[in-house]
């Protein structure tokens, strides 16, 4: 029987994380790093005259859940605001804590809901999330 944890959609996910460089000159950076395990990410990121994120960077050093994780944010990053990035943060925290029970409208993000029963991986799943939200809200400023 596969794991919850590291299915075919996981590994498939952590082998194609998108945006995977630093921007030269990002408006905002923010580096996260998980005590628990010692995931970390840093997210670079751009935001247009309309406030949406117009460019993303990451350099993810994080187990596959923290890399699947940073997949699916990378891949629907652009175009979106930072109240966007921190609902879907925040929805994503609600779902793994069992506090909610769907996941949310980002896209992708049920794939991480095998995790939901494993709360130690929970702070490198957050991690992508956490980074991209913050990074946009301080380039707003």
């Amino acid at each position: 029987m596969a794991s919850p944890l590291y299915n075919r959609e996981i590994l498939r996910l952590a082998a194609s994380i998108p945006h995977q460089r630093r921007l030269e000159r990002p408006q905002a950076s923010v580096e996260k790093r998980s005590a628990l395990c010692g995931s970390s990410i840093i997210v670079d990121v751009i935001l247009d005259e309309e406030g949406r994120v117009s460019e993303i960077g990451q350099e993810v050093r994080a187990c596959a859940l923290g890399q699947a994780s940073a997949a699916v944010m990378g891949t629907h990053a652009v175009g979106r605001t930072p109240e966007e990035l921190g609902a879907a943060r925040d929805a994503l925290t609600q779902y793994l804590s069992g506090s909610r029970s769907d996941a949310g409208t980002w896209p992708g993000i049920e794939a991480l809901g095998g995790a939901r029963s494993y709360p130690s991986r929970h702070p490198a799943i957050l991690l992508p999330f956490e980074a991209v939200s913050e990074a946009a809200a301080r380039a707003r400023s």
